[in-house]
Parts: structure tokens; C-alpha cells; sequence
């Protein structure tokens, strides 16, 4: 079975009859997606288009109106508009199909339409989505925009919603390092919205993908958005949350990865910022703290791929053999003291204490007075600063 729709080789009854179902169910449907299960997508449009026995899981009235919109549908048309925009359709069965989506079971989509020229199945094997507020901040447009860019350079698709907030600032981060990234839309992919990222999700078609479940000219609304994240959070290997209030539909996408068992993710804000306390909640229970591209890499990536260390910058102090510190900081930081008193402080013996002493002094870190011993200036800050990153 083929997904091209620009092909002359006929892919088959039920690739068409996905294509039909596409515009008659809604995304997320578990009853439809049920009867598709069992009785195969062929069987299901012959019952809605030429009245076949009513399908189980539903009233008369709602059978009745998916037998008025099957009446309306004409999937070669569908198939005909998305070739001209460049688009073509993948379902279960094709070669391009993302296996990982099957993990949605009877919500799983009936099949995606898609923009763009990389193939689905690869690049969803390597990705990553960062979703977050719409209306976000500064300081979420800017963490978006570097982790995305981060991802996109250790080779990294960044799947995001291409609304506005952090969605675009992801999608930017991503395509300015010119890296890889993907947007799971809630309506036609040949319709970009919102309107003012046209330009934009153009741009990631032409670079990029461009998904949906939706066909051609079909038009979002807050049940397909809600519905779609559900796409954003099997597709990937990991959903990463930048800010989000505590009704975000960002926590949705979270939510969902969870549920399917993915790696859950959040970046911390200002704990006075409402646009991070959803973030905070996911923080709270079973998400992960991410600062970084290489923090995330290290959850969703292969064995072995850690971020590196996070150490405060390296003092002369920390140079000094472990018997020498101590010594070093038992000295007071505002008197001499005799070789005695700073024995009793380094927990050693007195020869032990002389002995340091003499190799701090030759350091520059401390210098005798008539029968003790005090910090130079210089040994001073460093200790000062040691204490300070207790």
C-alpha cells in the first residue's frame, strides 16, 4: 500500500476508504475507530454510504448524521485538492506510517495528511515536541526558541502546534539553527492557522513537515485543538512543557505523553509567574526538570548520550589537596590563630597544621604573625566565595 497521492499506481480500497472516513469522523473518535479495528475501514464506508445494518456504540440520531456527511464526501476530490497543495496522505499500512501512533489504540487517526518532502516515519522516530502558552513571556519565547535550536543541532526534530507563544518560538529555534522540525496542525495542512503564521508554516513545509488529520480546506476548532495534541504527544518521544497555566492545553499534550508512557518534561519560571504554575504542577509529580537541549537528549536519547556535569566555575582553592583545605578554612577569616586552635578546627595534629601552613604560605593563601597565622587577602575571597556555594 502507497501513501503518494501523486502516484499513477491505484493504493487500494482501503486507503480510499480512509481517505472518506478522514471527512466524516472526527479526530479521536473510539467508536469509529472501534468499527475500523473490527470490521475494517471498506466495511464501515459501505454501511454509512450505501445504508448497510447501523453500527454498534451509537444513537440513530448521530448514525443519521454521519450518514448525511458521508453523502457529501467525495475522497477523490480530497485526494485531487491535496495533490495540488503539495499534500499527501499516510495511514496504517503504508511504509511511511509512525508505528508509535498505534500506541493510541481505537484513537489512533484514521490517517494524516501531509506537507512536506522528509518522510514521516523517520523523522518521528527522532523527535521531540515543545509545547507551551500561547501567550507566553519573554524569558518562555526565548527558552523555547534555544531549546528547540539546541535539539535541532544534536540532531533533533522539534514537533510543535504552530500557534502562537511558544509553539512559533520552537518552530524558529529549530529552522534558525537549520535544523529539523515538524507542525501538527487542528485543520487542513493546505490552511495555515492561525492566519498570522502563514508565513511561517509555509516555511515549514517547505523545510520541514506539515501534519494534520484533518483534509483540505477543513477549518480548526477548540475540540480539534484539544484533540490534536493527543498527535503531538504519540508521535514523539518526549513532550517538553515551556510555561503553562494551570488550564493550558499544553498540559494536555504533557498529560497525554504520560498516559502513553513518554518522557514528560518541564522548564522551570519565576515561581510568582501563573504562566508557569501549570509547569510547577507537572514539576511536582512525575515530569522532569529540563533546563537544556543535551537535559532532554539525555531522557528521549539512546543509552549513554548524558548531559555533561553542572559545576560553578573552578576555584584555586579547589586545587589544594583535601588536607590543605581543611586547614585552609579552619584559619579564621578575621584574626591570627595559633597553629593549635587551627589543628583543633582541621580535626589533625599540630606538626600535620605546620606543615600545611608552610605550603599555603608558599601559595600566597596565608602569612605568620609573631606566633600564629592569618589569611592573606587573597585567600580571604577564596574562601569567602567556597562558603558561598555551600
Amino acid at each position: 500500500m502507497t501513501s503518494s497521492v501523486t502516484t499513477n499506481e491505484d493504493p487500494g480500497e482501503e486507503f480510499h476508504a480512509r481517505v472518506f472516513l478522514a471527512r466524516v469522523v472526527e479526530p479521536g473518535d473510539e467508536v469509529a475507530g472501534r468499527w475500523i479495528r473490527e470490521l475494517g475501514a471498506a466495511e464501515v464506508v459501505r454501511r454509512l454510504r450505501d445504508g448497510g445494518p447501523q453500527l454498534v456504540g451509537v444513537t440513530d440520531r448521530r448514525w443519521a448524521g454521519l450518514r448525511a456527511r458521508a453523502g457529501l464526501v467525495e475522497p477523490g476530490r480530497d485526494l485531487a485538492v491535496a495533490r495540488d497543495a503539495g499534500v499527501r496522505f499516510v495511514c496504517p499500512g503504508d511504509a511511511e506510517w509512525p508505528a508509535q501512533l498505534d500506541d493510541l489504540g481505537d484513537a489512533r487517526p484514521t490517517g494524516l495528511w501531509v506537507r512536506g518532502l522528509p518522510s514521516l516515519r523517520q523523522w518521528a522516530l527522532t523527535s521531540v515536541a515543545v509545547v507551551g502558552a500561547r501567550a507566553c513571556t519573554e524569558y518562555g519565547a526565548h527558552m523555547a526558541a534555544t531549546l528547540a535550536a539546541g535539539l535541532a543541532e544534536l540532531g533533533w526534530v522539534v514537533v510543535s502546534g504552530g500557534a502562537y507563544g511558544v509553539d512559533g518560538a520552537a518552530h524558529r529555534g529549530a529552522l534558525g539553527a537549520g535544523g529539523a522540525t515538524a507542525a501538527v496542525l487542528a485543520c487542513g495542512v493546505d490552511r495555515p492557522y492561525p492566519r498570522g503564521h502563514t508565513e511561517l508554516i509555509s516555511r515549514i513545509a517547505e523545510q520541514g513537515l506539515v501534519v494534520g488529520e484533518l483534509p483540505p480546506g477543513e477549518h480548526p476548532t477548540p475540540s480539534r485543538f484539544i484533540l490534536r495534541n493527543r498527535v503531538i504527544a504519540a508521535l514523539t518521544r518526549g513532550t517538553v512543557v515551556v510555561e503553562a497555566a494551570h488550564r493550558s492545553g499544553s498540559l494536555v499534550t504533557a498529560r497525554a505523553a504520560q498516559k502513553l508512557g513518554r518522557h514528560t518534561m518541564g522548564v522551570p519560571g519565576p515561581a510568582t509567574s501563573s504562566l508557569s504554575a501549570g509547569v510547577h504542577e507537572l514539576l511536582r509529580g512525575e515530569a522532569v526538570l529540563v533546563t537544556d537541549a543535551a537535559e532532554v537528549v539525555e531522557l528521549v536519547g539512546d543509552m549513554g548520550e548524558l548531559a555533561p556535569d553542572r559545576r560553578g566555575p573552578v576555584l584555586p582553592r579547589d586545587l589544594l589537596a583535601p588536607a590543605a583545605r581543611r586547614v585552609l578554612a579552619a584559619l579564621p577569616g578575621n584574626r591570627a590563630a595559633p597553629p593549635q586552635e587551627i589543628a583543633r578546627g582541621a580535626q589533625t595534629t599540630q606538626d600535620d597544621v605546620i606543615a600545611r601552613l608552610y605550603e599555603l604560605r608558599a601559595l600566597g593563601y596565608v602569612e605568620r604573625h609573631s606566633d600564629g597565622w592569618k589569611l592573606t587577602r587573597q585567600a580571604m575571597i577564596s574562601v569567602r566565595a567556597g562558603r558561598g556555594r555551600r
